[in-house]
């Protein structure tokens, strides 16, 4: 199993998406059942090992489908969207529920397995899967049952959610940028749930995942600073202060350092 604290060191490309995401869950329920999501992905892969192999993204995509949400019912989780587990990937496939980001990692995880490429875009609010293969790729929306998707849907599915791709072209999300959005849901939802101390937590997480992100920083910071943790406040603003380069946001940053070596005085 990878530690959570290789994982901010590590090239994108290197990330393994399951073994990361069970590092994830275990860091909240070390008692989570991780042997059963292993399993479950290599059935899968040997399942796709065994077929004649399909070439087109569309054939994958079906094939995908009908493995993760037809033989193992995975689908999105509508009656209790809100529900924390819906991103802990380990208690997803133990209840056959989640999120799109969380649905979105085992398929584009399983086809990469085997050799395929897939890959998450991101939409406002939402997540869809990308396989390709020859011919034009296929889109498909793992909340929604594995079901293939139009790039008109696709795009009706944006400007629901307030936006529309730029170029026509939705940004794909890395490894790094995929367990970020995972993490980010549970935090967002402890936020506003009003658990402090849970959020920041999350956002400590975060910040080991991708030390680079410097709203992280800001954000952890900002939570440390409503628990009176001035100190570690301080030091997570420095830390942002190392990883970005915009000169604007450096002054902000020693605003609030100054202002808060003031109030600690």
């Amino acid at each position: 199993m990878i530690e959570l604290g290789r994982i901010g060191l590590m090239d994108d490309g290197d990330i393994d998406l399951i073994e990361a995401g069970i590092a994830l869950s275990l860091a909240d329920r070390p008692r989570g059942d991780a042997a059963r999501l292993r399993r479950l992905m290599q059935n899968w892969a040997i399942s796709l090992q065994r077929d004649l192999a399909p070439t087109t993204g569309q054939a994958r995509a079906l094939r995908l489908a009908g493995l993760i949400a037809g033989d193992g019912g995975f689908t999105g989780d509508a009656q209790d969207y809100e529900n924390p587990l819906n991103a802990d990937l380990v208690a997803v496939a133990a209840r056959g529920c989640g999120l799109p980001i969380a649905l979105s990692i085992l398929y584009v995880a399983l086809a990469r397995r085997v050799g395929w490429r897939a890959e998450a875009l991101s939409l406002p609010g939402h997540v869809l899967v990308e396989v390709h293969g020859g011919g034009t790729p296929a889109l498909i929306d793992p909340f929604e049952h594995g079901t293939s998707v139009t790039q008109a849907r696709a795009a009706d599915i944006a400007r629901q959610g307030g936006g529309l791709p730029i170029g026509g072209r939705f940004p794909v999300l890395g490894n790094r940028q995929m367990l970020v959005r995972l993490v980010s849901n549970q935090a967002s939802r402890a936020q506003l749930a009003g658990d402090v101390t849970r959020a920041l937590t999350l956002y400590e997480r975060l910040t080991i995942l991708a030390p680079r992100i410097s709203a992280l920083w800001w954000e952890r910071s900002r939570l440390e600073q409503r628990l009176g943790r001035l100190a570690d406040a301080r030091a997570s603003l420095t830390a942002m202060l190392e990883t970005t380069h915009d000169p604007a946001l450096g002054a902000r940053i020693r605003t609030t350092l100054a202002a808060l070596a003031r109030s600690d005085n």
